[in-house]
């Protein structure tokens, strides 16, 4: 059958969404947008509120809402979470019928990634893990790039569904491999937070424009997204978050786990989850992930702001 006439196929299932947070809330409206119809639902009520408003429907629970859609996507904050809203009480598997699709952009363990799809399996229906990478902007731009395991069969089914906000949708293999691919994302992330973080210290104790040094370095080999990105928001000491403290550290935490399974060692990767539990120890975990820089302004008695931008 030509991609076309899939695509034509799909795009007649019923999608529903759990999980109206700061990814999920931008990724369900992108499917609204798109034309897609749409069934919610979230923890919190009043997060429901301005999707209807912006056309979708309610459901009661996870169980209600899988017995009535086709595609089932999940964003929650974290591995009990994803486990709950599965298995618990009123969970997706009470309502899961053959031929579901289950699709979870959380980032969890990849481990219970793998428990969880088998149980999903047990009653006919599907999983791909995709967790997404890009933070609130890309979300809410629909420029997500979304790392996936599972069968290639079911990210055919559900790509048409996934490029309303994703512009980088990539296959890593089976089941547990999206979440695999997104602790190596959040290596990347972390350490080069930091790596901005010391060099936009050093510009600072240099009496450096902070924007101008940024965009000085930014187009060349130097350049990166949390630089372009988290740079700017630095130098304005704007610590609103694309992706919080608390988030970061909960994705570390899998990694730390992940990699101790492995028996690899990552040494920037730990001094930098160290650095994050001081900040969150300082009541700090609410801010953006690049706050991280807070933790190096403490230790080195220099702050990035005014007197930098000469």
């Amino acid at each position: 059958m030509p991609a076309s006439a899939r695509a034509e196929q799909h795009m007649s299932e019923r999608i529903g969404f759990i999980g109206l947070g700061t990814m999920g809330a931008g990724m369900a409206r992108n499917l609204l947008a798109k034309g897609h119809a749409l069934t919610v639902w979230n923890r919190s009520p009043e997060r429901v509120a301005p999707l209807i408003e912006a056309g979708a429907t309610a459901a009661a629970g996870p169980a209600g809402l899988a017995a009535s859609c086709d595609l089932v996507m999940v964003c929650v904050s974290d591995t009990p979470d994803v486990a709950q809203v599965v298995r618990g009480p009123g969970g997706l598997m009470e309502g899961l019928t053959a031929g579901s699709l289950v699709i979870d952009h959380s980032t969890i363990s990849p481990r219970i990634t793998r428990d969880l799809a088998e149980a999903v399996a047990g009653r006919g229906a599907h999983w791909l893990d995709a967790p997404v990478s890009g933070g609130s902007e890309g979300a809410a731009r629909g420029t997500l790039s979304i790392m996936v395991g599972g069968d290639p069969a079911q990210l055919d089914r559900a790509r048409p569904y996934l490029e309303a906000y994703g512009t980088a949708i990539t296959h890593l293999g089976g089941v547990g491999a999206g979440q695999a691919a997104k602790l190596v994302n959040q290596i990347l992330v972390v350490v080069t937070q930091q790596g901005v973080g010391e060099a936009l210290l050093l510009a600072q104790a240099g009496g450096l424009n902070l924007e101008r040094t940024i965009d000085a370095v930014k187009g060349g080999a130097a350049g990166s997204w949390m630089l372009a990105n988290r740079g700017p928001q630095m130098a304005q000491r704007d610590w609103r978050p694309g992706f919080t403290i608390d988030l970061q550290q909960k994705d570390l935490r899998l990694v730390l786990e992940a990699a101790d399974d492995l028996g690899v060692p990552l040494p920037v990767t730990s001094l930098v989850f160290q650095l994050y539990r001081a900040l969150q120890r300082r009541g700090l975990g609410a801010e953006g992930n690049h706050a991280l820089v807070k933790a190096l302004e403490e230790a080195s008695g220099i702050s990035l702001g005014e007197a930098g931008r000469a």
